[in-house]
């Protein structure tokens, strides 16, 4: 027997919260996440921890689906959490979607 794995969505406020190029920390039970709003009004999520040195991707510059983290530019893909070569690591990313104008988040 297999266990099944389902998601729960938690709203976790509007597009209009995060502007165009920016970011919004959202604490959940066991991480501290990064929203990421791209200039497309694209919605990311990762874990707001560089894979290189722990660095806080919130602070970090967006340029399309990608931010530098602000300690040591590694650029992480915003889709994925992948470190742009020829850096190699991962971070976290989350599952988020938008209902209208609420910005949801899977935990």
């Amino acid at each position: 027997m297999s266990a099944v794995m389902t998601e729960t969505w938690v709203e976790v406020g509007s597009l209009s919260d995060i502007p165009r190029l920016g970011s919004r920390v959202v604490k959940t039970q066991d991480d501290e996440v990064a929203i990421f709003r791209a200039a497309d009004d694209t919605v990311f999520a990762l874990s707001n921890r560089c894979p290189h040195k722990q660095g806080p991707l919130s602070e970090g510059i967006l340029h399309g689906h990608r931010v530098t983290c602000p300690l040591h530019n590694w650029v992480i893909e915003l889709e994925n959490g992948e470190a742009v070569a020829p850096d190699v690591g991962c971070t976290r990313s989350y599952s988020v979607r938008l209902e209208g104008e609420q910005i949801l988040l899977s935990v």
